[in-house]
């Protein structure tokens, strides 16, 4: 297996010398030693990389492929080793992220921030959406995102973690239209819904068995912005269903209140999403890995502080 590895080089300067001789005196070996390694090179993959005549030699159409991979590989190896011999591992260029907008702000953002902060050549470029952007089509990187996600043969995905959905409104709501016992009476009362990709989006919940089911709420308003519906729930405009990291304040604070706590839905989970590629570029493995290591964390001292 050395050896075997020891040849990818021989054969590298030998497709970029003139001749056998010239790659042999770039080497400071024989002439006899290239021919010998070329010739067992050949003999282990069983195709001609070289046209060989008394004047010339030139890659055959076998040899070009494999000069190609083998320069790659090359190159890679040497890029490596130049990293680690600065003593830290440091990636470059520009990143693009795809993140849900309220999520974005308050929990993404500022983990990539910090690891563009960290590796001073990486170019961070961030945009803040709710809808599923096509990576590919779009030149996205990386997308984060949540809830369930539909099958898909060109693309991975990660789960970082998972938030948890919580039923509030204003204290001032509950002394008009008072506070709902049980799923039946929630009905009853006035929803703030949230529009997603054109749909009012069911809310989930747990029965009295424990069983995850779905319910349409009865909203008279309807919003596609988070942010827009936890006003709206703060003013009054009744029930909303919302993520506790982005409500955690205003519990605290009082003006919302959580209710129904025993009816609360199953979390949902959050996802790093990157297209499939033979190579993942270090830029994004770093990001995962970011996002991987400290999101979880992040999100269970939100929640704590509820």
């Amino acid at each position: 297996m050395k050896g075997e590895i020891n040849s990818i080089p021989v054969f590298v300067i030998a497709a970029e010398s003139s001749s056998f001789s010239q790659a042999a005196e770039k080497l400071y070996v024989t002439r006899s030693a290239v021919a010998k390694t070329i010739s067992r090179l050949e003999q282990r993959l069983g195709i001609t990389l070289f046209n060989r005549t008394t004047r010339s030699q030139s890659l055959t159409d076998e040899g070009l492929l494999y000069y190609e991979f083998c320069r790659r590989a090359l190159n890679e190896i040497k890029m490596a080793e130049d990293i680690l011999e600065g003593g830290k591992l440091q990636v470059s260029g520009k990143l693009r992220v795809s993140v849900p907008v309220l999520l974005g702000h308050l929990c993404i953002s500022p983990l990539l921030s910090a690891l563009a902060k960290e590796h001073p050549k990486l170019e961070l470029e961030i945009s803040f959406s709710d809808r599923q952007v096509d990576l590919s089509e779009e030149g996205f990187d990386l997308a984060v995102r949540i809830g369930a996600l539909p099958d898909s043969s060109s693309l991975i995905a990660k789960n970082l973690t998972s938030h948890s959905m919580i039923f509030c409104a204003s204290p001032d709501y509950f002394r008009q239209a008072g506070e709902p016992i049980s799923l039946a009476e929630l009905e009853q009362h006035e929803a703030i819904a949230y529009i997603h990709s054109g749909r009012i989006l069911k809310w989930q919940v747990k029965n009295e068995r424990g069983e995850i089911s779905e319910i349409n709420p009865p909203a008279r308003l309807m919003m596609d912005d988070m942010q827009a519906i936890k006003d709206a729930a703060i003013m009054g405009g009744g029930i909303a269903w919302l993520p506790y990291w982005l409500v955690r304040e205003q519990l605290a604070s009082g003006s919302l209140k959580e209710i129904l706590k025993e009816y609360s839905s199953a979390s949902w989970p959050i996802y790093a999403v990157w297209l499939r590629t033979p190579r993942l570029p270090l830029k994004v493995r770093f990001a995962i890995d970011k996002l991987v290591s400290e999101l979880p964390g992040m999100m269970d001292v939100i929640e704590a502080q509820i």
